[in-house]
């Protein structure tokens, strides 16, 4: 038995899960999200939570259980609270702006980098330290997506420590070669 699909889904305050024959569609005071239910399982709401059984023991069965009950569960926690992601940018000249639905990041290419900001998705500065980028939204698979994508511009080098980071990431630090020259 699948240890997480088992566990039912408390829903907070405010939300509302309406089940169709193969999606749920979750509402929330942040907006709504529709999970597509698999075959091999079913959902039905219990009071205020959401229990997800799987139809058969097949090996299929069993590895979507687990799956669609966290799609469930992060929905609901999207539409209730949300999810953010912050990303530092380290490095001189090294920058971003939103400009309306655009983003603008200077990360010492030859050219400034324009990204379109997805619908669903806020992007803002942090009041106190500019070189911060929030990113927030409903979907955990956007948010996530989007984080991902504008670290891959400029990740983090291990010399120096320039480039894009999330906020509580640890880069590991290389000596480079002047250390090298003065141990030998």
């Amino acid at each position: 038995m699948s240890r997480i699909g088992a566990k039912p889904v408390a829903l907070p305050s405010g939300v509302v899960v309406d089940i169709r024959s193969d999606a749920v569609n979750v509402k929330g005071p942040k907006g709504e999200i529709l999970v597509t239910i698999l075959p091999e399982v079913s959902v039905a709401v219990d009071g205020s939570s959401v229990k997800v059984t799987r139809k058969d023991d097949s090996n299929t069965a069993r590895a979507r259980h687990g799956l669609i009950r966290m799609l469930i569960a992060n929905a609901a926690q999207g539409v209730s609270v949300g999810y953010e992601k912050k990303l530092e940018i380290i490095g001189v000249g090294f920058k971003a702006q939103v400009k309306g639905k655009t983003l603008v990041l200077n990360l010492g290419h030859s050219h400034p980098i324009s990204l379109a900001i997805p619908q669903g998705i806020e992007m803002v500065q942090d009041e106190k330290n500019k070189n911060v980028l929030i990113i927030r939204g409903i979907s955990k698979q956007m948010v996530g997506q989007i984080a991902a994508e504008i670290r891959e511009l400029r990740p983090p080098e291990p010399y120096k420590g320039k480039g894009v980071r999330y906020m509580d990431e640890i880069v590991r630090r290389k000596p480079g070669k002047a250390a090298a020259k003065s141990s030998a």
